[in-house]
């Protein structure tokens, strides 16, 4: 058996309130965990959720997807993490609450990191410094890669602060959109992407681009360009780049190709916006993956 590196997804974890009054887990760092549990990869996720409905809930669903709750706190303070969706042209808009449970994570409580691995994080938890804090824990124990999916949330970013976590990344994954903001030159992509690489020291880059598929380059040069290979009906768009981002973690994890797992998130991410939110409680879903990919 092949012992693969331990994944640790770091960040928030919330409920997606949708116009219809449904609402459906999420948070970045959740999706993805959610995500790696079902295709058997065992991510340690860290967060912090409210002693309350929403947090027993949470608990609940997370032991009954087989994923372990050993390093999500619970706070007696402050409520679980809650997000309203809109939809406008089938483009998700949020409204994020702030001072939720999991902006209060704590440092003092931070699992111990048994083994060499790859830690996920994204830039919405950090804009708390009790997060921030327990993230700087994290990483001073961490020994392995460090994957950055970045996500800018007005108000709750500065671009200042995202350098800052660019500069301690080896893998960098944003939207088109957020790389425009972050490396505004007037210039193409293929072009913009390499530059982007070298000034952060970077292992390597993914942008998404939506409907128009996925770029991706490394430090060697290597650029790679991915499109969705057929239409799919689209229920809502939400977590299809924590989708993309949770096959790229298993691609980093597996040693797979850079195109190979390009190709891979991008055919996972097509799949999951025919479905409502970003967490499929479903594991019949996974299985065409699972059997394609000999996972």
């Amino acid at each position: 058996m092949i012992d693969l590196s331990p994944l640790y997804i770091f960040g928030e974890v919330l409920f997606d309130h949708f116009p219809d009054g449904s609402r459906v887990l999420g948070g970045a760092p959740f999706n993805v965990a959610w995500h790696l549990q079902a295709f058997a990869a065992a991510p340690c996720f860290i967060s912090r959720i409210g002693d309350d409905e929403s947090g027993r809930e949470i608990t609940q669903r997370m032991t009954e997807w087989g994923m372990t709750t050993a390093s999500v706190q619970l706070d007696a303070q402050h409520p679980t993490g809650r997000v309203q969706v809109t939809l406008a042209d089938g483009e998700p808009h949020y409204e994020i609450v702030a001072d939720s449970a999991y902006d209060f994570i704590d440092a003092q409580g931070m699992p111990v990191l048994a083994a060499p691995g790859i830690l996920y994080h994204g830039s919405l938890a950090l804009r708390n410094p009790h997060s921030s804090r327990a993230l700087q824990t994290v990483k001073a124990r961490h020994h392995g890669k460090v994957f950055v999916d970045v996500n800018l949330r007005s108000p709750w970013w500065t671009l200042k602060t995202v350098q800052s976590l660019l500069q301690a990344a080896d893998w960098v994954k944003l939207n088109h959109e957020e790389f425009a903001a972050l490396w505004p030159a007037p210039t193409v992509l293929e072009t913009a992407m390499p530059d982007f690489v070298q000034a952060f020291a970077l292992d390597g880059l993914i942008v998404t681009c939506g409907e128009k598929g996925a770029l991706a380059c490394d430090r060697q040069g290597q650029f790679v360009r991915v499109q969705p290979r057929q239409a799919v009906e689209v229920v809502d768009t939400v977590g299809a780049g924590d989708a993309f981002a949770a096959v790229w973690m298993l691609g980093l994890q597996r040693a797979w190709p850079m195109s190979l797992t390009l190709e891979r998130a991008q055919a996972f991410a097509s799949a999951l916006v025919g479905r409502r939110g970003a967490t499929v409680a479903d594991i019949g879903f996974y299985h065409a993956f699972i059997r394609q990919w000999s996972l």
